[in-house]
């Protein structure tokens, strides 16, 4: 299989400057990496060239081997953009959400009860089951964030790219959040987190990417943790795309 994301010397610019220099990197089959760096890093931006929302200014980015850019490879990707805050008045169940990831794969037509049955399933694995029937903006906010990765798994993605999935979620939720990505990287479920430190996943993690003034390194653990608080204090401005 080659490798699920390469990045092949991408720069990507806005008008209003330069948000990544030179970068190479690739994500592997199984690999669980986290993506740290400060607010404005640049990170969201790497994120979505790389997923092909976004074409680099030079460079090649290639999902699955192909042009990041191609249908046929984003569909083999389940992406969490960062947390939205859901309406209390949004009518739609959880399962309706979750059903929702299997709309890109269709053409018309409802959801086959083999479609209804892999969401339920995709609830299952993180946890969320028991509230298929229950509308979406009753749920608290760690609640509402695991339904939407069971939205990105209803899809059965080989990779899994989560943008700040726990930012503004309280410790315990934390916690639960990071046995969920746990058990689908057992599972044979690549797994990318960006993220401003290491927070509950840092046990798990078997690589860890730092982003910093457009440049990318891989580093140790032990770096990481080090580094973390440069990470949070470093703030060189704000990135219009996150």
């Amino acid at each position: 299989m080659p490798e699920l994301i390469e990045l092949r010397s991408v720069s990507f610019s806005y008008e209003s400057g330069r948000v990544l220099s030179d970068v190479s990197l690739s994500i592997r089959p199984k690999d669980y990496v986290v993506l740290l760096g400060a607010n404005g890093s640049g990170k969201t931006t790497l994120l979505k060239v790389a997923v092909g929302l976004l074409r680099p200014t030079s460079g090649a980015a290639l999902l699955f081997g192909r042009p990041a850019t191609d249908p046929r490879a984003r569909e083999l990707v389940g992406y969490v953009p960062q947390r939205a805050v859901i309406s209390s008045r949004l009518p739609a169940t959880v399962l309706e959400v979750v059903l929702a990831g299997r709309a890109a794969r269709r053409r018309f037509g409802g959801f086959s009860r083999a479609e209804r049955e892999l969401a339920v399933r995709a609830l299952e694995r993180v946890g969320m089951a028991e509230f298929a029937n229950r509308r979406i903006g009753e749920l608290s906010g760690g609640q509402q964030h695991r339904v939407l990765i069971a939205r990105a798994l209803a899809s059965d993605p080989k990779l899994l790219i989560l943008d700040e999935p726990t930012a503004g979620v309280d410790r315990d939720s934390q916690i639960r959040f990071a046995q969920v990505l746990r058990a689908l990287n057992r599972d044979g479920v690549a797994i990318v987190i960006v993220a401003h430190d290491l927070g509950a996943v840092g046990r798990d993690v078997r690589r860890v990417l730092a982003l910093h003034q457009g440049h990318i390194d891989e580093i140790s653990l032990e770096e990481a943790k080090e580094r973390v608080g440069m990470f949070v204090e470093d703030h060189p401005g704000h990135e219009v795309a996150g």
